[in-house]
């Protein structure tokens, strides 16, 4: 009797538990509909302060949170965990490996994985940021790399050690850069015997003429300073054609430019989840030339009033002509919009088309300096910082995640010690080779 009743009822399927579907299945906890979030993983991640794990500020734990634990009070709501493999709008069934399960309305929200531009094979040399699993690996590598270095003889390949390249300017990019600037230079210098941590160079390469383009260009200036002045080196209108071997090879100008270094990390490109080529072959949907499923003004597939694409894996063009960006805030309001609609539909009411208001972009650049636009109002420096941690406090999902994020960014202001180095995993391929080319660290040739 239960199931039919269940059954009876207008079932919303969400697929994915990030920023899009989370927010979506918050905002339908007491409407008059079913909701099933479908997830591979069994907790929401903040990705925002993924980079911070990444770099032993903080633990995963921290910035994650059980999915079951967060809609436990939304008594219309159900979790399951396993991966979607298919869709069928006809018959309108989500496809798992060992269920199907039947749906009036769709939410896709699966994200967006790392772009390499076609070049996979630098994948493994080159990880990006996306999950818990890549800030544990990064965290491995970099700080691996300083042990490497401590017991390293060999000046050129003690040098390729402390190399640290990031590839891309955006928020991920600067942030890590700025964190492993300070790693090396502040919270490392005590703590190692036979090397000087200040020797270390980080280095990041920026396609555009500026690091962080989505701002102002007086902020992105004002980062690159930041940046500078943490000893990190920018270096802009960059295009990295190979990296092989523990080798960076990049074009700035007429110019050819290769840099050894044993940890090189990926912040440059994004491309939709996979979900996002079954929706194009099973509704005809078209794609954009990152993946990104272009949805209408009410953020539905065309042709399919009953499927919605939010977050990442969607492409929003209806305003200002250009796609919304990649972030939190883009995300969390479609997935609020998208719920609005699916209960005003219910009551035979119509809502206007979706519309993003942006409330200003932001990032972190190290302790005590970062960089908030807020349109009219601009920020940097030490109020930017504080602006900064204030507004991921507050979009932190639980009250133990902000409590613990809160003490644990506290006692590492007053310390420079984080709490959270640790090395675990397999020593990667990487690290395990003995590096036996390039006699010096950077060499420049006319292209």
């Amino acid at each position: 009797m239960v199931a039919s009743l269940y059954n009876q009822r207008h079932q919303v399927v969400i697929i994915g538990g990030g920023f899009g579907g989370l927010y979506t299945a918050k905002a339908l906890a007491k409407a008059d509909v079913d909701v099933t979030l479908i997830d591979k993983r069994n907790f929401h991640l903040f990705q925002p302060l993924l980079y911070q794990v990444a770099t032993g500020t903080l633990s995963p734990g921290d910035i994650s949170s059980p999915l079951r634990s967060i809609l436990s009070k939304s008594k219309n709501t159900k979790v399951l965990l396993g991966e979607v493999s298919d869709i069928d709008p006809k018959t309108q069934e989500v496809i798992m490996s060992d269920r199907i399960v039947k749906y009036d309305t769709l939410v896709v929200a699966t994200g967006a994985n790392h772009s390499y531009f076609g070049n996979d094979a630098w994948k493994e040399v080159a990880p990006g940021l996306k999950t818990v699993e890549d800030a544990i690996e990064i965290r491995r590598r970099i700080f691996s790399a300083f042990e490497a270095a401590e017991k390293e003889t060999d000046p050129v390949k003690r040098r390729a050690l402390l190399t640290f390249v990031i590839v891309g300017g955006g928020p991920t990019g600067v942030e890590l850069a700025g964190a492993i600037a300070e790693l090396a230079y502040k919270t490392l210098k005590e703590d190692f015997r036979d090397i000087d941590t200040s020797e270390t160079k980080v280095i990041l390469l920026q396609g555009a003429d500026r690091v962080l383009p989505s701002l102002a260009p007086q902020l992105s200036k004002a980062a690159a300073e930041s940046l500078e002045k943490l000893g990190a080196s920018v270096r802009t209108k960059t295009r990295v054609i190979n990296i092989e071997n523990n080798v960076v090879t990049y074009k700035q100008g007429d110019e050819i430019h290769k840099i050894t270094s044993k940890t090189i990390l990926w912040a440059a490109g994004i491309q939709a989840s996979p979900m996002a080529k079954i929706l194009a072959l099973r509704t005809g949907v078209e794609c954009d030339r990152s993946g990104r499923v272009m949805v209408e003004p009410d953020l539905s597939i065309k042709g399919y009033k009953n499927i919605f694409a939010v977050g990442d894996v969607a492409n929003f063009s209806h305003q200002n002509d250009k796609p919304l960006p990649g972030v939190a805030p883009v995300a969390i309001q479609e997935g609020e919009y998208v719920a609005k609609l699916i209960r005003r539909r219910l009551r035979g009411r119509s809502v206007p088309p979706f519309k993003y208001n942006d409330y200003g972009s932001l990032a972190m650049i190290g302790q005590n300096a970062a960089v908030v636009d807020l349109g009219p109002i601009k920020l940097q420096g030490f109020f930017a910082w504080i602006f900064w941690l204030l507004i991921h406090i507050y979009f932190l999902i639980e009250f133990d995640n902000k409590l613990i994020v809160m003490i644990q960014w506290a006692w590492n202001y007053l310390t420079r010690k984080r709490g959270s180095r640790l090395i675990t995993g397999q020593e990667s391929l990487a690290l395990a080779k003995v590096i036996t080319h390039q006699p010096t660290m950077e060499k420049t040739v006319k292209a």
